[in-house]
């Protein structure tokens, strides 16, 4: 397997994966429309490869919390292939962005997603910080990474998307 940055000769591929791993196309929309947005971090789309089959990708986009100008990213979405998955792609895909996140100089990452998984890299629940999601959502799915040591000391507020995910 490797990991390398999306291309254009992968756009396609990534759509009908993204596509098939949620088994709808919102995601796979929200990809698309992201590509174009001032949130994109090109750096910061990467998929996974088995010879020529794209079989992965995750996108972190950047986001910023309350009133602070700390760079942060969103992770969404991963998504690996049904007959691919629980191989240790997302696994993968998550620490190369995250190692790549680092490399370009964000401070912190957020996500909302399962409570049992993103805990193994290092995620905690953003209320530890007093973050909060810009919508209802269990406490503990809605979580941040700190790339940097004590980034979020003093970062408090709600999460800002970037407009394509349609929030508030």
């Amino acid at each position: 397997m490797n990991i390398l940055q999306e291309e254009t000769h992968h756009i396609a591929e990534v759509q009908a994966l993204v596509t098939a791993a949620f088994g709808r196309t919102e995601e796979a929309d929200l990809v698309a429309a992201l590509r174009g947005s001032q949130a994109f971090v090109p750096e910061l789309s990467l998929v996974a490869t088995e010879g020529e089959e794209v079989t992965g990708h995750i996108l972190f986009t950047r986001c910023s919390i309350g009133s602070s100008t700390l760079p942060v990213l969103a992770l969404a979405p991963v998504a690996v292939l049904p007959d691919h998955q629980n191989k240790g792609i997302g696994k993968a895909l998550i620490n190369a962005g995250l190692s790549k996140a680092r490399e370009l100089g964000f401070k912190a990452v957020i996500v909302l997603g399962h409570a049992a998984y993103y805990p193994i890299f290092g995620f905690l629940p953003a209320d530890k910080w007093q973050i909060s999601a810009p919508f209802e959502v269990p406490a503990e799915s809605f979580m941040a990474l700190e790339l940097v040591p004590g980034a979020l000391e003093h970062t408090t507020g709600v999460v800002h998307y970037a407009p394509e995910f349609g929030i508030g």
